[in-house]
């Protein structure tokens, strides 16, 4: 079920507080009038964060652990602090952040016996994936797929990622499939 703007909206003004806050030394206590009972659900969800079109930082959680509006603002600030790839965001930047939230559906396995059946499995711009083998996990949002079109090149860049060869295969990669309602700032709600 879609979330309903007024929903959204306070999802987004909820990750913006926290990172404000957050550059303040501030608790992240955010007050809001929104009844809606997803925001209490126990949600996974992703924050993207960009400043002048790139990004700047993106944490989430792939497992729902907590209330969807705890989660969101937890990962808005570690989004914005962090992110190993990137240097704590200065309170000079924030007014140029723009905040993408992913709420994540659950996981579902894809059964794939190798790489062209998985990539026939898979349904670009609609399906995150995540890739497992032992210790190694990465993930791509549904999202990625504007920046990597090609299954292939998308396959490939999710198993380096991942720190795996860029066309390995082993019966003990384990792949799952999600998708994502994402939404943000300075795009249609």
């Amino acid at each position: 079920m879609p979330l309903s703007a007024p929903t959204r909206i306070t999802l987004l003004d909820a990750a913006r507080h926290s990172i404000r806050q957050s550059l303040n030394d501030q608790p992240a206590a955010f007050s809001h009038q929104n009844g809606d009972p997803v925001l209490r659900a126990v949600r996974a969800s992703f924050v993207t964060l960009k400043r002048r079109g790139t990004l700047r930082g993106c944490i989430g959680n792939l497992a729902a652990k907590q209330e969807l509006l705890a989660d969101v603002m937890q990962n808005a600030q570690l989004a914005a602090c962090h992110d190993p790839r990137f240097p704590p965001l200065l309170a000079a930047e924030f007014e140029d952040l723009n905040i993408e939230i992913s709420v994540l559906s659950d996981t579902e396995p894809v059964a794939a016996h190798n790489r062209d059946e998985l990539l026939h499995a898979l349904r670009p711009g609609t399906d995150g994936v995540i890739v497992q083998e032992g210790e190694r996990r990465a993930t791509f949002l549904p999202a990625v797929w504007s920046s990597l079109p090609d299954p292939g090149e998308f396959y490939a860049q999710l198993m380096c990622k991942a720190g795996l060869g860029v066309t390995h295969w082993s019966p003990t990669l384990r792949f799952f499939r999600y998708q994502t309602e994402s939404f943000g700032e300075g795009k249609q709600i």
